[in-house]
Order: C-alpha cells, then structure tokens, then sequence
C-alpha cells in the first residue's frame, strides 16, 4: 500500500531525509520513531503531497503521489497531532461537513455509525466540538477517515497528550481499522504504544532509517534500549 524509494529531501542545501526506503502492506500499522527533527513529519508530508521530495519515490498503492497527487489523495486520510475542526459545530456536523468536501454525502445514520466505529460515545455525537477532550476530538478524525474511505491513514504524534484510558481506546481502534484492512503510518515518540499498537517499528536519526523492527520480536524495554542507543 505504501512505498518510499531512496526517498531524499534537502531544505536550504540541507538533507533532511536521506535515502529512506521502507513499505508498509495492507492491514499493517507501521510506527516511526525519533526525535524532533529526525525526518518523520517530512516522510509523511511527502506522502500526504505537502511537499515534494529531492529524489526518490513516495507510491500509494504503486502511484506515485507526485504527479499523481489527486488520485493518491482519495486514498489516504490524514489524522495530525492536534486535529483541526471546527468548534462551533458538533461531532455529526464536523463529519458531515468533511466527509462532504471530500465528496461523500451520509444520512444521519450513516454518520452516527462512523462516529460510534471510531469510539465516541453517541451522547456527545450532538455536542459542540469546543467541548471535546483532545481524545473525543481524535474520534471524528478516525471517523473522518472512515468516511473517506480511506485504505492508507497516516497519524502524526496521534497519542501526545491522551491520558492512559484514551490511549488504549486508540490503541484498540487502531487494531480494528488494521484487522479490517487499512494500513496506518504512525509518526511518534511513544515507545510503549508503538510495541502495542504496531506491527513494525522503524527508528530514525538525522533524516535516515536505523532500524526496522517486527514487535513480535522485541518487548517495550529492549525497544526503548534500542531507540536510546540509537538516538
């Protein structure tokens, strides 16, 4: 579903991404770790077509995003660390107003099922989003995503700030969407969830992938050892 190629990027004379060459297949979730810094958010700008790369290749479902970002983009969703919605309206038409600017039109039903799929309870669907914990407000974005039928989703930093029940209610969202098919590319620093959550796990620095890792084959200590050496 996802591929990168020697993928290369340079800011100001700057290499920020350095030859990274990874996939992730259908019904994986694939989690990248590093610091600030390390090339993550540029690796998922690329494929979310931001920006553009210096060289290499970024290919969803083999088409490349660029030149090709149109139909590349009616099969990803994008979920970042602090979703943007809109306050003064609720969950429902939070939903409805993005699932129709992506070209989808519901019933209320339709959008009732989503919104309880991606785990928010249905007495807060009609609340104003002002009112949301930032985990509530992650919801709609997965239901957003679902929405949009999306195949690929990729999450930038996607449990920053969740307390720990908020963090397992994602964990378990992210395991269904993967269980039904999806492909999920998670940028992030937290190393316990990504044991939990991914199915491989990759470790950047400086713009290069050090490390890829199956978690069948490491538990969050040795994780956690092998990030702070390579860091």
């Amino acid at each position: 579903m996802l591929q990168a190629k020697n993928l290369t990027k340079e800011f100001n004379g700057k290499r920020v991404l350095n030859q990274v060459n990874l996939s992730v297949g259908k019904g994986e979730v694939y989690c990248l770790l590093g610091q600030n810094g390390a090339g993550k958010t540029t690796t998922i700008n690329i494929f979310l077509g931001f920006i553009e790369p210096s060289g290499g290749h970024a290919l969803i479902n083999n088409i490349e995003v660029k030149p090709n970002q149109a139909d590349t983009n009616k099969m990803i969703a994008y979920i970042p660390e602090v979703v943007q919605l809109y306050g003064n309206l609720s969950g429902t038409e939070n939903l409805d107003f993005f699932s129709k600017l992506a070209g989808y039109t519901y019933t209320e039903n339709g959008l009732t099922a989503f919104l309880t799929k991606a785990g928010l309870q249905e007495t807060a669907h009609a609340s104003r989003l002002s009112t949301y914990s930032k985990g509530m407000r992650q919801k709609v974005g997965i239901a957003i995503a679902l929405s949009k039928k999306a195949d690929v989703i990729f999450m930038d930093e996607p449990t920053s700030g969740l307390d720990p029940k908020a963090t397992a209610e994602f964990t378990a969202i992210c395991q269904e969407l993967a269980n039904e098919g999806k492909s999920i590319f998670m940028a992030t620093h937290d190393i316990f969830n990504a044991v939990n959550v991914g199915t491989r796990i990759g470790i950047m620095k400086e713009g290069k992938l050090i490390h890829e890792v199956e978690t069948g084959d490491i538990n969050a200590i040795q994780l956690q050892q092998l990030y702070l050496e390579t860091i």
